[in-house]
């Protein structure tokens, strides 16, 4: 590319990235407070391939706190900062208020674009219903690898969360609650309704039984409602975070398309004070229906 990827800072509200030569905007990165039921916390959306179609969902009116693609806690010491009901072994989903948190936008560090990537580095606390100071996050968003040519472009997403209470913060998921299969918690995306019964793929097997497994990548195609043809999503762990807690896919396509590498799936995660929790991923939007090969070709050309 020549031409500078373009940013707009709508100030106390959002920032936009637009590419140059398609005029399309790629992202919208909100960070302005929502409704307090849907635990607030920063979130992309919409996210659009370089054709311009849309693949994240937002308020759907069967979860309106799942936006786009956003990092969550599902169950962080008793608290929840996913949003809407929470999950009650043995009583199923209830609507607590007081479990419901937050995370807050503190300030930017760096918003910038050239020609090769946009970097949004940001700073966030996370607290419980009361307000307390549970953690300090810094966050990097960077959109890179725009190619035209391939119709695909990628998203890094690194966040190093610190916990300062003076106990442990301990992450889990309905699954560590009791519910079987439902591990979600970490970076999660939702894809658009025209998602469900999309092709999920992964390096060695495909299909909703990869829910609850292992791998370095996963992937979601779909056919677009409105506009003709497909979209993939693909999410790639980085190699630094295999050295970690052992992370586990989230992944559905019925009753609607979602992909979470979920650091506390099975096992919670217990982080103690003053130590921090460092994750980072890529994930690629691409148009058109990828097949295995197309995704272990794209990672091998673009090694961390």
């Amino acid at each position: 590319m020549s031409e500078r990827l373009r940013i707009v800072h709508a100030h106390g509200e959002h920032i936009t990235v637009t590419e140059p030569v398609t005029g399309v905007e790629l992202l919208s990165y909100v960070y302005r407070a929502e409704a307090g039921w849907e635990a607030p916390k920063p979130y992309i959306h919409p996210l659009r391939t370089l054709a311009g179609d849309v693949v994240t969902d937002y308020r759907p009116n069967d979860h309106r706190w799942h936006k786009g693609l956003s990092l969550t806690a599902s169950h962080l010491s008793g608290a929840n900062l996913w949003g809407g009901n929470s999950y009650i072994h043995g009583e199923g989903y209830l609507a607590i208020p007081e479990r419901v948190g937050s995370m807050r936008h503190v300030a930017f560090d760096e918003v910038s674009a050239d020609a090769d990537r946009v970097v949004i580095a940001e700073r966030l606390t996370w607290h419980p219903y009361d307000g307390e100071l549970w953690a300090e996050e810094t966050r990097r968003v960077e959109v890179h690898d725009v190619d035209l040519d391939s119709r695909s472009w990628a998203l890094t997403w690194s966040s190093a969360i610190t916990n300062r209470r003076t106990e442990p913060l301990l992450f889990g998921s309905p699954t560590t609650a009791g519910r079987e299969m439902a591990g979600y918690t970490g970076l999660f995306w939702r894809g658009p309704r025209a998602f469900r019964d999309g092709r999920i793929i992964g390096p060695d097997g495909e299909g909703p039984e990869l829910m609850g497994t292992q791998g370095e990548w996963l992937a979601l195609s779909g056919e677009h409602d409105g506009a003709d043809g497909y979209a993939t999503v693909l999410f790639a762990h980085a190699p630094e975070n295999a050295g970690g807690h052992p992370a586990h896919w989230f992944v559905r396509n019925e009753p609607f398309a979602a992909i979470a590498p979920s650091w506390a799936f099975f096992e919670e995660l217990a982080l103690p004070p003053g130590e921090t929790l460092t994750r980072r991923y890529r994930v690629v939007v691409a148009d058109g229906a990828w097949e295995r090969a197309d995704i272990t070709k794209y990672l091998a050309e673009r090694p961390w």
